[in-house]
């Protein structure tokens, strides 16, 4: 898989607003304790097995307080470490470390929590079968870029980036507008020629109805297993297949092996708990 990227000026907004959040009125303990011209190092550790992630962000947060920061990439993206492991060594004026020790640990926390949820999802899939675990759009506000970032560094795929990348046709869409059909003919006429159309159902027969409008993708919604195996065979051939809904690590490989061509979790991004990282000084 290409190695995932995340552009710097978007990594930089998010930066600036997590700092200005946290050093609005500078840091009144580093100032009154440090003294300006102290050095230090400082390790980035794992406390826990975890997936790396994150350390472009690390270094950003620290550049943008003190360009003269050194920060030395010790574990890669996506690696997966074990507890003690150094992940990234902070070097420079002891002030600068500490005045962004937090907003670095809070993002690369999360960032590398994402990241290792991800991959024992993926991990979850059985060999040979080509289901793809997605993330959703169940992301923290602000927080969206570096999240699903995080996914991919876990080995998972991205579902549509915001409301305007693609049509998904929800249930409280098809309740708007009047039904299946109708819902799936207006998005036909109204969206791109470079756009697929995907419907949420969550029977065999919203699956029937949706496959006879010419749905692209269809999104199964908290199907069991048995319904999601007859769902993928009458899909066949007629559109892609995606389950979806409180899909938790225990179901991922029966899902696959019931042939669905993907697996959507929200919990990628909403539930993941953050990893355990400590800053270290020498």
């Amino acid at each position: 898989m290409t190695k995932p990227e995340l552009p710097v000026h978007v990594i930089d907004e998010i930066v600036k607003r997590a700092l200005d959040e946290d050093l609005a009125a500078g840091d009144i303990t580093t100032e009154a304790c440090v003294d300006a011209a102290t050095t230090a190092t400082a390790r980035a550790v794992a406390r826990s097995a975890l997936v790396a992630c994150g350390g472009p962000v690390l270094a950003r947060v620290y550049w943008a307080i003190d360009k003269e920061i050194r920060v030395r990439i010790d574990a890669e993206e996506g690696a997966r470490v074990q507890a003690a492991t150094t992940l990234w060594t902070i070097s420079g004026r002891a002030r600068s470390i500490l005045m962004g020790e937090r907003v670095a640990l809070n993002l690369v926390q999360r960032m590398s929590g994402t990241a290792t949820l991800a991959r024992d999802f993926v991990d979850a899939v059985p060999p040979g079968t080509p289901t793809r675990i997605t993330d959703t759009r169940k992301t923290t506000p602000g927080l969206r870029a570096l999240e699903r970032y995080a996914v991919r560094v876990g080995g998972a795929r991205n579902h549509r980036d915001n409301l305007g990348s693609a049509v998904l046709i929800k249930d409280n869409h098809i309740a708007a507008c009047g039904g299946i059909r109708e819902a799936i003919t207006r998005a036909r006429a109204r969206a791109p020629h470079t756009s697929k159309i995907e419907c949420e159902v969550d029977s065999l027969e919203q699956l029937d109805e949706a496959l006879a409008a010419g749905a692209d993708i269809v999104l199964l919604d908290n199907m069991d297993t048995v319904t999601v195996a007859e769902a993928v065979r009458r899909a066949k051939g007629k559109a892609l297949t995606e389950a979806s809904g409180g899909v938790t690590l225990a179901r991922v490989a029966e899902l696959a092996r019931a042939g669905v061509d993907v697996i959507s979790v929200g919990a990628l991004t909403h539930s993941a708990p953050a990893a355990d990282i400590g800053l270290d000084f020498e």
